[in-house]
């Protein structure tokens, strides 16, 4: 089943996610070798595709897991999180309608 992680940084995040984005995107391309990884990227905090110095506000991430806990696990253990960068992380299946 497909779930989306949608996480929220804490206040001023950019410094601590340049820090950990290598290995935090080696996780997600793992996903995506598996074919597992639907889509995946971060919230600019201003309305711009480079926000610079705004840095981001949260991620969101959709891919497929066997199950919540799983996806709960996989989340869990996210280099952003261990660095700090999450305040909080929600996770919710997911079903893909559009495109076809």
């Amino acid at each position: 089943m497909l779930y989306a992680i949608m996480a929220r940084d804490v206040p001023d995040s950019l410094a601590q996610r340049l820090a950990v984005r290598p290995a935090h995107l080696a996780r997600l391309t793992a996903l995506q070798d598996q074919g597992r990884l639907i889509v995946a990227g971060p919230f600019p905090a201003i309305d711009a595709n480079d926000p610079g110095s705004a840095g981001f506000s949260g991620s969101l991430i959709v891919a497929e897991f066997v199950d919540l806990a799983a996806a709960r696990q996989w989340a869990d253990a996210d280099p952003y999180v261990a660095a700090g960068v999450y305040a909080e992380v929600e996770i919710k299946p997911w079903r893909k309608v559009f495109p076809a």
